[in-house]
């Protein structure tokens, strides 16, 4: 059994790394609502534009776009996909990065010819160590989503769809549905089936004609471009959202399991503590009755 030091050792060492702990819970919960308060700011922007697209295809039925799906019904030609993973810089998440690789593994598994395009340190030295090649990565920080960085990613990926080098750009991320829950989710980006907008906001009743300036196609090419932007942002802002979230749970769960390992040690401390102490009674009455048993024997002896 430890003695006592060693334990009063052990109990002061878990109280040291429940610091920590209850420390990162407090730092990635100011992150997480600091992200999404950034995230709600925007948001609206990219409804209306959403809806303004609706309207372009109420209004002209048959448009064509190259980021659309054929008019026909027709599906693509196979060719290299994009996968954009969306992982963190570091753990101590849960299995938060764990389920972003492998639902970018099952991508990989069912369409082998797909480039990967990396965010965060953890899916870099992930891909890294098992020797699978990444088209491009992008080393800027996980932990600061911008919109001038989803624009960056945004403006690679589309030159090179629209160059033909890439038929199908997905993401993969976790998205932040609430406070208690996040699912990781690979979402195709490009292209778009024309129905994909047809669940927006209802819109209100308009009798005035539309008129396009310079043309549909031109102003449909710089909608979707902000469109996939704003996607991409809104993907790193729910992807750094869910790993505060999940690193919160983690930490949380660290700090009840401290708590459990201190009852415990305190328990077996302060049985250690009363056996030392029962043990020192034991010799002090033990020492007591041997001179009370020497003085007895010189008072008899003659």
């Amino acid at each position: 059994m430890p003695s006592s030091k060693e334990i009063k050792s052990r109990i002061e060492s878990v109280r040291d790394t429940q610091k920590i702990t209850n420390a990162m819970y407090l730092i990635a919960s100011t992150k997480m609502r600091k992200a999404k308060s950034g995230l709600d700011l925007t948001r609206p922007y990219f409804t209306a534009l959403r809806g303004e697209i609706k309207r372009i295809f109420r209004t002209v039925q048959d448009v064509e776009s190259p980021y659309f799906y054929p008019l026909d019904g027709s599906t693509l030609p196979e060719g290299t996909y994009a996968c954009l993973v969306i992982t963190a810089d570091k753990g101590l998440a849960g299995a938060y990065n764990q389920n972003v690789i492998r639902k970018a593994a099952e991508l990989l598994e069912a369409h082998p010819d797909t480039q990967l395009y990396v965010v965060g340190e953890y899916g870099r030295r992930y891909y890294a160590r098992r020797h699978i090649p990444i088209e491009q990565s992008f080393l800027y920080t996980a932990q600061n989503p911008t919109m001038q960085r989803a624009r960056e990613i945004s403006s690679i990926l589309l030159d090179r769809f629209e160059r033909g080098e890439l038929k199908k750009i997905y993401v993969v991320y976790t998205d932040f549905q609430n406070g208690l829950s996040s699912e990781v989710r690979s979402t195709r980006l490009l292209p778009f089936h024309r129905t994909h907008f047809a669940d927006s906001e209802p819109e209100k009743a308009v009798t005035a004609p539309f008129e396009f300036v310079p043309s549909i196609p031109v102003i449909l090419t710089h909608m979707m471009q902000s469109y996939v932007s704003g996607f991409i942002y809104s993907a790193l802002v729910d992807s750094f959202c869910s790993e505060q979230n999940a690193r919160m749970t983690a930490m949380s769960s660290a700090n009840q399991n401290a708590e459990n390992i201190l009852s415990e040690l305190s328990l077996q401390y302060n049985r250690v503590r009363q056996a030392a102490i029962t043990q020192e009674i034991t010799e002090v009455s033990a020492g007591a009755r041997a001179q009370r048993s020497k003085g007895r024997k010189e008072a008899l002896s003659p």
